[in-house]
């Protein structure tokens, strides 16, 4: 698994910038991956005033397309900061991660690939089904 794990970044977070793969452990139904962020600091959403003073962290399950018939399980650690700016309404907040959601809503990836199979398995496109 080591020859491989350096082509992980870059397979399954290609659209994500700032993520690093940890691990990955591959079972007979499931791939889990453990990724974390790689930022130093982060812009406060409420005033945009950049810090690097951590408040904590917690994991995000974003839902990925499966490989090679197994499911993809991602667990990403993103970090909470501590806003800088004493006059911001927000004390704390989470970092953003463009391509990789809060909760379990899918990844870009599965996003597109459901919207494709929408598309094409539609037989009138746009069209409200009692028209």
């Amino acid at each position: 698994m080591n020859e491989v794990r350096p082509h992980l970044d870059e397979l399954l977070f290609s659209s994500v910038v700032g993520v690093s793969v940890e691990s990955v452990d591959v079972a007979d139904t499931v791939v889990r991956v453990e990724a974390r962020t790689t930022a130093s600091r982060a812009a406060c959403p409420g005033c945009g005033r950049w810090s690097g003073r951590i408040h904590g962290s917690y994991l995000r399950f974003p839902r990925d397309l499966p490989t090679a018939g197994k499911f993809v399980v991602v667990s990403l650690r993103v970090r909470r900061f501590v806003c800088a700016e004493s006059s911001c309404p927000r004390k704390t907040f989470a970092e953003q991660v463009p391509g990789a959601y809060p909760a379990v809503r899918p990844t870009d990836r599965a996003t597109a690939i459901h919207v494709g199979l929408g598309r094409s398995r539609a037989r009138r496109p746009g069209r409200r089904p009692d028209d």
